[in-house]
């Protein structure tokens, strides 16, 4: 009975882990372009580099274009 319990919590966590992932939005910018964008996983090339003060993760996308407008380097593009 113990096996079939953790088996289940187990397939429920594989499900819902991607979901609170869905939760964080960064404002990236383009080393060649210098313009910025928001994206929904943190970058991990080298292509585009984190702008947001202090690494902030945002929680919804309207956070993020709001804390877009704050950043210095995506205001004066």
């Amino acid at each position: 009975m113990n096996v079939k319990a953790i088996v289940a919590a187990s397939l429920l966590a594989a499900f819902v882990t991607p979901a609170f992932a869905a939760d964080e939005f960064y404002v990236v910018q383009d080393v060649k372009t210098k313009k910025c964008t928001i994206v929904d996983k943190k970058p991990v090339d080298t292509t585009t580099t984190v702008v947001s003060p202090s690494g902030t993760v945002y929680k919804t996308r309207t956070e993020a274009e709001t804390g877009m407008k704050s950043v210095k380097v995506c205001t004066s593009n």
